[in-house]
């Protein structure tokens, strides 16, 4: 559900906008609220999951996605519309981090690999299937049922989850931790400022105006402050002492590249499709649906691979094939054969399902069984900021040399570059995996515990 609400939502928002007599800036809101929120609400997850269980926060943050879906069809003005939207994707961002918890804890660590592959796989298939079903309850429907679809399967899962989900276990138990509260106001603005600042530098194509650097400007400040307080204080909202081991601060920087080069791709194909090759959003969906198929496919032998040989070796062989795949897009003519272009996006989905899965895998095996939830808080914090870098930067290069008619064979010199970026920021990812691939063997370890280990131990690494 958190990972096709955008997709879904962002389909009709121009609809939402005629049927709610809104302004163009107040529509984009819907969308962006529901973003920043989500990064607002991930600092806290990590303290939350302790204070009151990991499943049991899963279980109230699935409840309120579903409340605030159901909420949000019944809107009748865009202002109460977007305060929803803040309010539902507070609870999508307890949501993801959290059931990482939940997953990771339940799972022997033999078989974290095949465990985080076999979740990985919804939401792989979002950013295809997004598009198709939005427009097609658009065309069948309503705006509001773009929100109501989720109600259903927010109370299914709640009657599955409820007698499924282990709402607290005895070493989860950390109630008395305090919650520090000045880190939590620098970081709650500081991450969504960031992410805001980065978004927005893609739209205006500047850093320089004050609408872009004022945002990330504060954002970096008061991010600095919060990583300047996490480091001092002794019960910090956010243990950044993890990024002393090497094998995970390697594995942390992996996350962010491997952000970039996903949702940059994710960005530039849609648009690849409805500029380039003139196609509707339903045929665009349709087109990338391919790469989403490709990746859920080989999200299960991905898992089967790490833990067998790490995540490390995985990871390097998955962006060898991304960046194989990708450079072809930057010498295809204007007028490509469809049947290739869906094979590249093929093995574009098998090569980042190599590489993004088994990185978040090594990050987790990397850490003591208590300190999941912080590992998994840090991972998409970084996941989703790469994801922002990764967006602006390919906007910029696409746009920068846009013509005025953005359409047809006029814009092939542009995408023809923008994927050359592309490429090259894959190459940037795969030199981050060969370091990483570095450490865990520099370290002795293979970034996870061999079958049937009856405990979760830290992996250790060279002081």
């Amino acid at each position: 559900m958190a990972g096709l609400d955008g997709s879904i939502v962002n389909v009709g928002l121009a609809t939402i906008q005629d049927d709610l007599d809104a302004s163009l800036t107040a529509i984009q809101w819907v969308s962006s609220g529901y973003l920043l929120a989500l990064a607002a609400a991930l600092p806290v997850c990590g303290w939350l999951s302790r204070r009151v269980g990991a499943g049991r926060l899963w279980l109230w943050s699935l409840a309120g996605f579903t409340l605030a879906s159901g909420l949000c069809a019944a809107a009748w003005n865009v202002e109460l519309l977007i305060a929803l939207r803040v309010l539902q994707g507070i609870a999508g961002g307890l949501l993801v981090p959290t059931g990482m918890t939940v997953l990771a804890r339940a799972a022997d660590p033999s078989q974290l690999g095949r465990l985080m592959a076999t979740s990985s796989v919804p939401a792989i298939l979002a950013p295809g299937v997004g598009p198709v079903l939005g427009a097609a309850l658009l065309a069948q429907l309503s705006w509001h049922w773009m929100f109501l679809i989720n109600v259903p399967i927010g109370l299914a899962s709640l009657a599955i989850g409820v007698r499924t989900v282990l709402v607290a276990s005895p070493d989860e138990d950390e109630g008395g931790r305090p919650l520090d509260v000045p880190a939590l106001l620098l970081v709650a603005p500081g991450l969504p400022l960031l992410v805001y600042g980065i978004t927005h530098a893609a739209e205006t194509r500047s850093l320089l105006t004050p609408a872009v650097a004022a945002p990330l400007a504060l954002g970096l400040t008061l991010l600095a402050a919060f990583t300047r307080r996490c480091l001092t204080s002794p019960h910090p909202l956010v243990d950044l002492r993890l990024f002393g081991d090497r094998v995970y601060r390697a594995a942390s920087l992996e996350v962010l590249f491997n952000g970039a080069a996903l949702f940059g791709g994710l960005i530039v194909m849609p648009l690849y499709f409805q500029l380039l090759l003139s196609r509707d959003i339903t045929d665009t969906g349709l087109l990338l649906i391919a790469f989403s198929v490709g990746a859920a496919v080989t999200f299960p032998i991905a898992g089967r691979l790490t833990d067998r040989f790490g995540g490390p070796p995985v990871a390097v062989a998955g962006l060898l094939i991304t960046a194989a795949s990708t450079l072809p897009f930057a010498v295809l003519p204007a007028d490509p054969d469809l049947v290739l272009v869906e094979i590249l996006q093929i093995i574009r989905g098998i090569g980042l399902a190599l590489s993004g899965m088994p990185i978040v895998s090594t990050a987790l095996a990397t850490v003591r069984r208590h300190q999941i939830p912080d590992a998994t808080t840090q991972v998409n914090a970084l996941s989703r900021v790469g994801g922002a870098l990764g967006s602006a930067l390919f906007i910029v290069v696409l746009t920068s040399q846009l013509p005025a008619d953005p359409s047809g064979p006029a814009a092939l010199d542009s995408f023809q570059n923008t994927f050359s970026w592309l490429t090259a920021a894959t190459l940037g990812a795969l030199v981050g995996a060969l370091w990483l691939l570095h450490e865990t063997r520099r370290a002795g370890t293979h970034t996870t515990l061999p079958p049937h280990s009856p405990t979760w131990t830290k992996t250790e690494t060279t002081p």
